[in-house]
């Protein structure tokens, strides 16, 4: 049995994640909009009239080529690149484009980049301890004294993550796998919405992979998920709805089987290996 299985109240593991008072109002539409997004560097589009909507809840896997705007399109949604046009929207009342990265972040979208950032030198425990207190919303709470509280909620996450027997390890002996779990915490421990997630496969074993697929899918319906990766078999573990990019825009868009036969799909992205790659 895996370890997110082995949860006895999977719904009491993950209260903590959502805020329980959340300004994002999706009662009106997807949790993120993206309406006729464009950006170009140099006279390049690297972001070409791009149209995205995220449900709330939802896992969404993005894939596509070299230079299709993946990374792009995630520096636009955290307030790192500004497009020439179009609009950006998290739920129904915030302007993404009005806001700086630190009040984008504070609403509550985190993003994980490929390469972990975890302090080394600190347990893992200290690590997670530190993302709450870089979390302006629970300062009054770690000023309060709440110790119990916090420690509660520290504990949910290395369950969740799978880290509770390291906890006190320092976070420089993880493995590669480990260490994303770790970062991964630590955004949880800012309860994020929207959960920003860039190749978390890279680098890893099969069964990190394995606990990475069922890590991510454990957190959809909480919160929103959106994954870029290449690893064709790990998206196939994890997709429930795949958007295909293609320089800056859309090309494709559907469950994986309707994505992988898509024939612009196999040209520009999965090529002649394509049966073989998404098995």
């Amino acid at each position: 049995m895996s370890f997110l299985r082995s949860l006895a109240d999977r719904e009491r593991v993950f209260d903590f994640l959502v805020p329980a008072a959340s300004p994002v109002d999706v009662r009106h539409g997807p949790i993120l909009y993206l309406e006729d997004v464009t950006v170009s560097f140099d006279g390049f589009k690297a972001i070409d009239n791009l149209n995205l909507t995220i449900d709330d809840g939802e896992l969404r896997c993005i894939i596509g080529p070299n230079g299709a705007g993946k990374t792009t399109m995630m520096d636009i949604i955290t307030g790192k690149t500004r497009p020439d046009t179009g609009q950006v929207w998290f739920g129904s009342r915030h302007n993404l484009l009005t806001m700086n990265e630190p009040e984008i972040a504070s609403l509550g979208i985190g993003r994980k980049f490929q390469k972990p950032t975890v302090f080394e030198a600190l347990t893992v425990f200290e690590n997670l301890e530190l993302a709450m207190a870089a979390d302006k919303r629970i300062l009054p709470t770690l000023t309060a004294g709440m110790s119990g509280e916090i420690r509660d909620r520290i504990d949910e996450v290395l369950l969740t993550t799978g880290l509770a027997e390291l906890s006190r390890r320092p976070a420089g002996i993880l493995s590669h796998g480990q260490k994303q779990w770790l970062e991964i915490g630590m955004l949880l421990m800012q309860r994020p919405r929207l959960l920003l997630v860039d190749e978390p496969v890279a680098g890893m074993t099969e069964q990190e992979m394995e606990r990475t697929a069922e890590l991510l899918t454990g957190l959809a319906g909480k919160q929103s998920v959106v994954v870029v990766e290449h690893d064709m078999g790990f998206v196939r573990s994890i997709a429930r709805q795949v958007t295909v990019l293609h320089q800056g825009s859309v090309l494709a868009e559907g469950n994986m089987d309707q994505v992988s036969s898509d024939p612009r799909v196999i040209e520009v992205y999965l090529g002649a290996d394509a049966d073989e790659e998404v098995a």
